[in-house]
């Protein structure tokens, strides 16, 4: 008997060593892919911000007001255009361009940036020569004048329509062109995408604008 009792303790004890030895194999096991805490490969990464510079600031400073006064164009139309097309037309372009504003000032906010540049305005930003590269020393893209904006307000029916499409074929043309000045100059990989979109999105808004004062 006292032999059986030994023996059975002998086998007990080889027993729980393996139970040992077999939690010992669960804690390896947390260090192969797939099982226990995920290794710091396996964890979704984070990219830091973008790098963005002075192009990219002043492209956004600038479109922001460029944008503004596209819809306040825009917003005129319901009551005063002739034209259907006309009134889908501003319609498409409030729908578009709103949205790109909260980008803009998104950014520009999360940059630590004012929201437009020191003594800008709209009649300042209806002078100037786009073509030198600098946004900052542009017309902004053919923003319009005080004067061109109360002569659209007071126009009606085909007459308006003829001053809507003239006056936003010219405002388009500078978006453009500022949206090709970020392409060339900006860093901000999410604003060189804008970029590209207004470039799109405007020109095509351009041929469907001079299809319209061709048939007037």
């Amino acid at each position: 008997m006292k032999r059986t009792r030994v023996l059975t303790a002998a086998i007990g004890a080889v027993a729980a060593a393996a139970v040992m030895a077999g939690c010992g194999g669960g804690d390896d096991m947390s260090n192969m892919p797939g099982h226990g805490a995920p290794t710091s490969a396996s964890q979704p990464g984070t990219n830091p911000q973008a790098a963005n510079n002075a192009a990219d600031v002043t492209f956004a400073q600038g479109m922001v007001p460029h944008h503004e006064q596209a819809i306040e164009m825009s917003r005129l139309a319901p009551e005063r255009a002739q034209s259907e097309e006309v009134k889908n037309l501003a319609r498409q372009i409030e729908a578009a361009q709103g949205p790109e504003i909260q980008t803009l000032t998104g950014w520009l906010r999360d940059w630590g940036a004012p929201a437009s540049m020191p003594g800008m305005d709209h009649g300042a930003m209806s002078h100037g020569d786009i073509g030198n590269g600098d946004i900052g020393n542009s017309d902004m893209g053919g923003m319009m004048s005080d004067t061109e904006m109360q002569q659209l307000e007071r126009a009606r029916g085909a007459e308006f329509d003829r001053q809507f499409l003239t006056l936003m074929i010219k405002h388009h043309e500078g978006a453009v062109a500022m949206a090709q000045t970020e392409l060339a100059s900006g860093q901000f990989p999410a604003a060189k995408h804008l970029a590209q979109q207004i470039i799109d999105t405007q020109q095509a808004e351009i041929e469907t604008m001079r299809g319209l004062l061709s048939q007037g």
